[in-house]
């Protein structure tokens, strides 16, 4: 790991000031007036603080995409201080509801309990008992800060919305990003609604190939949302990655950079 001198983390913060700006303008663009300028500025400044003084540079992502992301996390984390759950609460249902929620509206639809599991990589046996709570007890578990809660409540308030909608933002973007064949399989499945019989016929491969398709699909679609909201949590790259390696950071940096350029 290495860590740049204090003269340079300084010059960093210096250049990279106007970001702050920038994000904080286009959150307020969706929230009432009176949210303070003020407060998410602070918050935005000091993450960008925060970003030079741990910035590894030996990580391969530009400083400029890494302060963006900590810039927008934090200011999204001001805004829904007040409505913050437990952490063990959050803990039990973020993977399931979250991926629930960020696919039904671009699905058109409900996923079914298979499509969140492999989504959120999460065991399709706990999906089934997350989902299985009734409604009034998963309302109670998520509270106010759920993003289920969000979506199924036409009362949420505008910070809650702004965080809903950066997700699915993104997340349209990392789909948008996806290389060809992998973008038919998720578009035809998702979106579409599409036999696998007939993707399977159009792209020359099995059945089984879909599978494997939509299986690489989505755990780069989890990478690629890791890298924007959580970019410190991911993996160190290699010095020489392989052929394999590099088309995937491709990918993700072009989901990081489309995601911080808004």
């Amino acid at each position: 790991m290495t860590i740049l001198d204090r003269a340079a983390q300084d010059e960093l913060i210096v250049a990279n000031l106007p970001i702050v700006g920038y994000q904080v303008s286009m959150v307020l663009r969706r929230l009432p007036a009176h949210v303070q300028r003020e407060d998410l500025a602070s918050a935005g400044a000091l993450a960008l603080v925060q970003a030079a003084r741990s910035f590894d540079p030996d990580r391969g992502v530009p400083f400029t995409n890494y302060a963006a992301m900590r810039i927008r996390g934090a200011i999204i984390d001001e805004l829904r201080s007040a409505d913050w759950m437990t952490r063990g609460a959050r803990q039990k249902t973020r993977a399931v509801r979250e991926f629930e929620d960020m696919l039904t509206p671009i699905l058109g639809r409900c996923p079914t309990d298979a499509e969140i599991a492999d989504a959120s990589g999460t065991e399709i046996e706990t999906v089934r008992s997350i989902r299985s709570l009734p409604e009034s007890q998963m309302v109670s578990i998520e509270a106010n800060a759920g993003l289920a809660a969000t979506l199924a409540d036409s009362t949420a308030s505008p910070e809650e919305r702004v965080l809903v909608n950066e997700k699915l933002r993104v997340l349209t973007v990392a789909v948008n990003e996806l290389p060809e064949k992998l973008r038919v399989v998720i578009q035809g499945v998702f979106f579409e609604g599409r036999p696998v019989a007939d993707i399977a016929s159009e792209l020359g491969v099995t059945e089984s190939r879909i599978s494997q398709l939509r299986t690489q699909a989505l755990g780069l679609l989890r990478e690629a949302m890791d890298a924007v909201f959580e970019p410190m949590r991911t993996p160190k790259r290699p010095e020489k990655p392989g052929v394999a390696l590099r088309r995937r950071y491709s990918y993700i940096d072009a989901v990081v950079d489309r995601a911080a350029t808004g």
